[in-house]
């Protein structure tokens, strides 16, 4: 990989890195909260959709966590210069690839094979 393509493949990661940690401080800022919505004396359908509310917000909170850990270790790999080099295979993952998932630690064929088992 040619150097200005590593460069641009690192300044997008470290953006979306920036924009989790704007969206962490956003929360913080917001205050705790322990649920996203307050259960409160209703019908059982509407504690049904309180419970289902707070699941998909419980859910994306560890998305958001996943996605930062990601991130991480791709930015890691970049400095440690293993970045770009499938994790199975050892060959190249290709730049195109990269460009749509700067994170990709797969090369297109090793992960379909991941995805069909």
């Amino acid at each position: 990989m040619e150097p200005g393509q590593l460069a641009l493949l690192k300044a997008v990661l470290e953006q979306r890195l920036a924009e989790l940690a704007r969206h962490d401080e956003a929360e913080v800022a917001a205050g705790p909260r322990d649920l996203a919505v307050q259960e409160v004396e209703t019908s059982p359908a509407d504690k049904a959709t309180v419970r289902l509310l707070n699941d998909l917000a419980l859910e994306a909170a560890g998305h958001h966590v996943a996605q930062q850990r990601t991130i991480g270790q791709a930015l890691a790999r970049i400095d440690d210069g293993s970045y770009g080099e499938c994790e199975e295979c050892g060959n190249p993952i290709g730049f195109s690839r990269l460009q749509a998932r700067p994170e990709a630690r797969l090369c297109i064929a090793c992960q379909t094979r991941a995805e069909k088992r």
